[in-house]
């Protein structure tokens, strides 16, 4: 833990929680609530976001809109400044897995980049000046995915989106650097398999059996704040059937298939598979 990220999650400060109606962005506000910071909680379910808003024993903006709108973000920014006049944490969690594939139609691409990519460049734009500009220590926190690092076959779109994500927060990180000489920092939190209604679509938390592979949107945040206050910027989550180690080599085997030539997306190419799966193996 460092003075600096101690006065980034800290009580009084502000943190911004775009998707934090439920799942990931749920736990994440009512961790950050806990210690004591006040929340602007922005997401397109009005109903669950009053409900977590109401639940909460914290200062609170709640904002229901589209995050892919940009006039709903500019509002919410607006109202954050108007009322807190501060932003400690800008965290965009907010995202879709509506698939797209490769040779798909503009419509159903335009959605998922304009969802999981675009209104993370707009949030950024909104907010990033502000921050730099408040001398204050802060951070943005941007949700990637091992789909934006290893990029499976099945879900292009969006394994594009998240592989968007991981450059830009990237090109972020190095800019607020030279900008600020670390005072505001950037994130690139990436969840193993969560037990989120991502992931699981109709999921009732309070009644539900969670199977035994993912983890608790709880355990990610908890990861996250640990990691934070080492001031990793790849934050990169297991879960209970993938471990650090093998998040490791699968996404060496991914950069590798570049330096050695290999077909695209060789760990699941027929010539290939068998290959990953004994060098996997080795330890």
């Amino acid at each position: 833990m460092t003075q600096r990220t101690d006065q980034v999650i800290a009580a009084g400060r502000v943190a911004v929680v775009t998707g934090a109606a439920k799942g990931l962005g749920a736990a994440m506000a009512r961790r950050l609530a806990a210690l004591g910071m006040r929340l602007a909680l922005f997401d397109n379910d009005a109903g669950a976001l009053e409900d977590l808003g109401s639940s909460l024993e914290a200062e609170t903006i709640r904002m229901a809109g589209d995050v892919a709108d940009g006039d709903a973000l500019e509002k919410l920014r607006n109202e954050v400044y108007d009322r807190f006049a501060d932003v400690a944490l800008l965290i965009n969690n907010a995202g879709i897995v509506q698939g797209a594939g490769p040779w798909d139609g503009r419509t159903l691409w335009t959605r998922q980049m304009d969802v999981n990519f675009f209104a993370v460049v707009e949030a950024q734009h909104l907010f990033v000046p502000g921050m730099i500009n408040a001398n204050r220590p802060s951070a943005v926190i941007n949700l990637g995915s091992k789909e934006g690092i290893t990029t499976p076959p099945g879900n292009a779109a969006y394994s594009v989106a998240k592989a968007g994500i991981k450059v830009l927060t990237e090109q972020l990180s190095h800019e607020l650097l030279k900008a600020t000489q670390g005072r505001v920092t950037a994130h690139l939190l990436v969840p193993g398999y969560t037990w989120t209604p991502m992931n699981f679509p109709g999921l009732n938390p309070l009644s539900d059996q969670k199977p035994d592979e993912p983890w608790t949107a709880e355990q990610v945040v908890e990861l996250f704040l640990e990691r934070f206050h080492e001031e990793d910027f790849y934050i990169i989550c297991p879960d209970n059937a993938v471990t650090p180690a093998l998040d490791a080599k699968r996404i060496r085997w991914a950069a590798e298939d570049i330096v050695q030539n290999r077909p695209a997306l060789s760990r699941w190419h027929p010539d290939w598979k068998d290959e990953f799966a004994r060098w996997v193996q080795q330890s």
